[in-house]
């Protein structure tokens, strides 16, 4: 099978020395994606600026897409970003998501037919974390200090992946921060679903639309890994609303979300 083009899409709000290093990891990559759409959730200046400052040496094109801060609004950041994407195939990380250099290509070796992709993620600590953003530099591995849960994660062993990757049915094993599916797959479903406002279960909704769809989850162990930055927990009000969402999405076995990519995609070639 040809190895899919790839779009490389950075979420992001209000952090930008985050981003900075991220943009930075995506950049040194051995294996480019084709482009880099940083999808912005309505941060501030800042910003823009850290995204101007790569621009210049970005080897492919760097994208901000950015809408007005009404709140937290992933799925809608996201859905413009998907429709604005050129290639076949999405890869979306978090904006907190360091990358080791084998990621894209990692990716692109497991990207499949009828699949989408679950990448796993090193937590770090806050002492290494801070070290990562001030110095810019991200040489970390399964022996690393200051690692603060999932060590194993950061086994990099290509030859064994494909044996012990796995198929993942339960929408509670997902996590939006690291993912790859084909555009077309996400276009099928209505993409991610706006009536999600607030942090919680967004990513699970939108996993149970995609096995509903028949596009089935498989979990990638040993590559596709990224290093998820330390940051506090995220406010929880709207967690039981979300849930409701995901519940009816499982008790309707709905394929489709209403208010969803549809209405960026009108004047959009798919």
């Amino acid at each position: 099978m040809k190895k899919p083009q790839i779009s490389l899409i950075i979420t992001t709000y209000n952090r930008p020395d985050a981003l900075a290093v991220v943009i930075k990891s995506a950049l040194d990559q051995m294996d480019l994606p084709d482009e880099i759409i940083v999808a912005d959730d309505g941060s501030g200046e800042e910003t823009r600026k850290v995204v101007e400052q790569f621009r210049p040496i970005s080897p492919v094109p760097l994208i901000h897409c950015w809408h007005e801060d009404l709140g937290f609004r992933l799925a809608a950041i996201r859905n413009r970003a998907i429709a604005m994407a050129r290639f076949e195939y999405i890869v979306m990380i978090d904006g907190d998501i360091v990358l080791p250099r084998h990621f894209i290509k990692s990716h692109r070796k497991h990207a499949r037919p009828g699949y989408f992709i679950q990448g796993s993620r090193v937590m770090l600590g806050d002492k290494l974390t801070h070290r990562v953003i001030s110095t810019h530099q991200y040489d970390i591995s399964v022996f690393s200090l200051g690692i603060k849960s999932s060590r194993f994660n950061a086994l990099y062993i290509p030859f064994l992946s494909g044996y012990i990757s796995y198929p993942v049915t339960s929408w509670q094993k997902v996590r939006g921060c690291n993912q790859a599916y084909w555009r077309d797959d996400v276009i099928k479903i209505n993409g991610f679903n706006e009536d999600f406002i607030g942090w919680g279960r967004e990513d699970s909704e939108f996993m149970v639309r995609m096995q509903n769809a028949g596009i089935k989850c498989l979990k990638v162990k040993m590559e596709a890994y990224g290093y998820h930055l330390y940051h506090p927990e995220s406010c929880r009000k709207m967690e039981q609303k979300n849930h409701d969402i995901l519940e009816e999405a499982i008790r309707n076995k709905s394929v489709r979300c209403t208010n969803g990519i549809s209405k960026y995609l009108v004047n959009t070639k798919i």
